[in-house]
Order: C-alpha cells, then sequence, then structure tokens
C-alpha cells in the first residue's frame, strides 16, 4: 500500500482501522466513486449447467470465459453470500476461522472444512494453493474507487492476477441495496436458481425489515445511534458515510452521531479515533458495536469510561457487521436488530 496520505491509509494505518471498518479492515479512501453500479452481462441463466460467460464488475472489467466458472475462489464474505445462493466456491481468503477453528462470523454458513483456506488474516494469501485450485475467476469486494481488491495483498497481487481474471463488486459509497443487486446478478450469472423460494423469500424478508426500520427511525427521531469498533488502546466512531450499511440506514431515517470530517481525516474519512478517556465525547442513546474477531467485543471490554457511558448503562448496544454478508438472508437480521433496537430504546443521552 502506499503511505499514509491525504487519499491513502498506509499499511500500519489499515491494521489499525477499527472505526470504519474493524481492525483490519479498512484500506484507502480515495475520492468520490463516479461508477456507483456497473452493470452485468450474462449469456447463463439460472438452469446452465454450461456455456459462455460474460460479466461486467464494478471497474468496468468484462471478464469473458468459454465456460461458467466452476473453480471460483472468492473473499469469504463473497463465498459465504454466494453460498447462500446455492454456489459453492472452492477456495476463500480472509477471515474464515476463529482461533478455537469454528467458523468465523463472516463465513456466514459455509463449511469451512470444505473450502480451500488461502489466508486467514490480513496480508495473507498463499499463491501456491491458489495455482493448484486451478480458479477460473476470483472475486472479491472494493473498499475504494481505484479497483483495490480487498484482502488481495499488495505484494502478491501481480502473481495472482496471472493465474485467473478477477470481479471486484464496489462496498464504497453507495448504499447496501446496490452491492446486494451485485451480488445477486453475480449468482444469477454463475447459475444459481433466483426464482427459488428460499432466494425469493429472503429478499422479501430483506424488503419487509427495511419498512420497520424506516417506521421505527421515524418514530424515534431523537434517538441518536454511534457506530463504534474497540481494540484495546483505542475507541473508534464510525461516520454515516463511505459504508454501505450506515448510508443504507440512514437514507432509511436512522440518527446517527457524525464525527466532523476534519476528525476523520486520520481514519481516511471513514472514522474518528478516541482514547479510552475519551470515548464520552459524543452523546449516544444506541452503539453499534463492530461484531467480527478482529475487534474487541462489548463484553471484553474493561475500561471504566465505556461502563459509565448512558448507553452501556441502558443495556443498548447491539452488534454491527461492518461487512455484511451480501446475500439477503444475511442482511435481514441487520435491518431487525437496529429496528428493534429503535422500538426500544429510551432517551438516555
Amino acid at each position: 500500500m502506499p503511505n499514509a496520505s491525504a487519499n491513502h491509509l498506509s499499511r500500519r494505518g489499515v491494521l489499525a482501522a477499527g472505526g470504519a471498518l474493524g481492525l483490519g479492515a479498512v484500506l484507502a479512501a480515495c475520492g468520490d466513486d463516479d461508477a456507483k453500479s456497473s452493470g452485468s452481462e450474462s449469456s447463463a441463466n439460472t438452469s446452465a449447467k454450461s456455456g459462455p460467460w460474460t460479466f461486467k464488475d464494478d471497474r468496468g472489467t468484462t471478464v469473458k470465459l468459454d465456460e461458467i466458472p466452476a473453480n471460483i475462489v472468492a473473499f469469504t464474505g463473497v463465498g459465504a453470500a454466494l453460498y447462500d445462493y446455492g454456489i459453492q466456491v472452492k477456495g476463500v481468503f480472509g477471515p474464515t476461522r476463529t482461533t478455537d477453528g469454528k467458523a468465523d462470523v463472516q463465513a456466514g454458513d459455509m463449511d469451512v472444512s470444505k473450502v480451500e483456506v488461502l489466508g486467514n488474516v490480513w496480508d495473507e494469501f498463499n499463491v501456491e494453493k491458489y495455482a493448484a485450485l486451478a480458479p477460473d475467476v476470483l472475486i472479491s469486494t472494493m473498499f475504494d474507487d481505484a479497483g483495490t481488491l480487498w484482502y488481495v495483498p499488495e505484494a502478491s497481487k501481480d502473481k495472482i492476477a496471472k493465474l485467473a481474471p478477477s470481479v471486484g463488486i464496489s462496498v464504497y459509497d453507495r448504499q447496501l441495496t446496490a452491492p446486494l443487486e451485485r451480488l445477486w446478478e453475480l449468482a444469477e450469472s454463475l447459475g444459481a436458481d433466483m426464482t427459488a423460494a428460499k432466494v425469493t423469500d429472503a429478499k422479501k424478508r430483506f424488503e419487509a425489515a427495511a419498512t420497520r426500520l424506516r417506521a421505527a427511525a421515524k418514530a424515534k427521531p431523537d434517538i441518536k445511534v454511534m457506530a463504534g469498533s474497540a481494540s484495546a488502546e483505542l475507541f473508534y466512531v464510525s461516520g454515516s458515510n463511505l459504508s454501505i450499511d450506515l448510508e443504507y440506514f440512514k437514507a432509511l431515517g436512522v440518527n446517527f452521531v457524525e464525527p466532523p470530517e476534519s476528525a476523520k481525516k486520520e481514519g481516511g474519512g471513514w472514522y474518528e479515533s478516541l482514547s479510552w478517556e475519551n470515548v464520552d465525547k459524543y452523546a449516544a442513546d444506541i452503539i453499534m458495536m463492530d461484531d467480527r474477531s478482529s475487534a474487541l467485543q462489548p463484553s471484553a471490554i474493561t475500561e471504566a469510561t465505556w461502563k459509565k457511558l448512558p448507553a452501556v448503562k441502558a443495556g443498548q448496544v447491539i452488534a454491527r457487521s461492518p461487512e455484511p454478508i451480501l446475500s439477503y438472508d444475511k442482511c435481514v437480521p441487520l435491518l431487525e436488530t437496529l429496528a428493534e433496537a429503535l422500538e426500544k430504546a429510551k432517551k438516555v443521552s
């Protein structure tokens, strides 16, 4: 990665970034994204088992293959989303297993024993194992507008690129519904049955949950919600811009704590970092906390200043998934959890 500048976070900054996307979960935030969504082109259909495959990703890159990809390698969260649509990937990279060997939260419902894990932490990607899989395509998300594939190491990206074409789905500076639609299109192009009851019911549940959240936000306009993430040293407060979940929740009417742009400069525009002594800088009635294994979870926070926060004392702390698994099934609980919290919330700040 480039050195830290006005538009980029250093590698060290990436590993320290907690407020926007959790530890090890922010890349360079570079300018505005002109291409909010790109269309897909596919000659495959929901019942196709073979035949030419074409897909235009969010970099504007069109991948063309003689057959629908069979050997798919993907960022863990993308693999989990495809799994929900009936597409099994061969290999994954990114948080997949916890230290006790169980499936990481970002692995969703995937059986992690049935995928080749090429890398489980930041900057880890086994190129030899990747080559051995004879990959047809690599799929990842992108947290900037420069086309940087998430969790593909800078040092080995050129070697990786030579082994198979790649597809990038943007999760930068847009609402949640945009990448959800793109993953739907991608799964459909790969041969998933998007008319299956499980799939269509999940989409209906998502729409119902969005309606519920909009109503809850409208009924409680004075309830302030803060999106946070914790490490042993710092507490990170995310602004609602750039993050797909927060942008969408804001559009539905949720009233977020918003650190000023000047305070988020060090965090690439994603977040403001606070010492634990200053964790009470912003008044909040509900706190949404990063649920990923890279972040310190609320139950493990021992700081007295945290325990004194009104929202914490009132039991108004809920989980947040800063890197949502992009299937409708997995995004329903995100909306329902926040809607329920708003419905029950008391003004404590």
